[in-house]
């Protein structure tokens, strides 16, 4: 998949520290960049939203990289990769976490939480009173606030992406694990 919207030039100081922080320019930012405001204001609120700590960070990886999955955003799923190894969270589970169904790595509490992320990324959303009153009972009311407030930037992140034609980047290629592949059947389908 090609591009859909061309780079724009960044600062320079702006390009640089990217660079420095994270080996090279995020696509996303350069794309977004043709509209500075947004892209602004889209950087300040993923800052913000890096620095909530309500709830635990590898359950927030990991409700990323569901919602990717889910989506198709492969940039959400390799940077997350990235941000695994970077967070020393367990690369195991995070190489599971598109095929977490079928997996066996993942706590109830894990579980819970990547079930969430999907029903928000469903439309029309398919979230239940039962599962929010258990991750409420999990995680308390801040807790799950931030959980779905970070799930709906996922959402937000994914879906501006792949509609711009923004694919992985190569950033997972540190963490020697394989971007994971969804399994093919449909959520709730019958298997043999």
């Amino acid at each position: 998949m090609a591009l859909r919207v061309p780079k724009a030039e960044l600062p320079t100081e702006m390009k640089e520290n990217l660079i420095k922080q994270l080996g090279a320019v995020p696509e996303p930012t350069e794309v977004v960049f043709n509209h500075p405001a947004i892209a602004v204001s889209t950087m300040e609120f993923s800052g913000a939203v890096r620095s909530w700590d309500a709830v635990d960070e590898s359950l927030k990886t990991f409700a990323h990289m569901a919602v990717a999955a889910q989506v198709g955003c492969s940039w959400c799923l390799d940077i997350n990769y990235f941000a695994a190894l970077n967070q020393n969270l367990d690369l195991t589970k995070a190489s599971q976490v598109p095929c977490w169904r079928e997996s066996e790595v993942f706590t109830p509490l894990e579980r819970e939480v990547l079930e969430y992320a999907e029903a928000m990324t469903d439309t029309p959303t398919t979230v239940t009173d039962e599962l929010s009153a258990s991750l409420l009972g999990q995680l308390g009311p801040a807790g799950l606030v931030e959980l779905t407030v970070f799930i709906a930037f996922a959402n937000f992140s994914a879906r501006s992406n792949t509609a711009h034609g923004i694919t992985s980047q190569g950033y997972s290629d540190a963490c020697e694990i394989p971007l994971a592949a969804r399994p093919r059947a449909p959520r709730g389908a019958m298997t043999a």
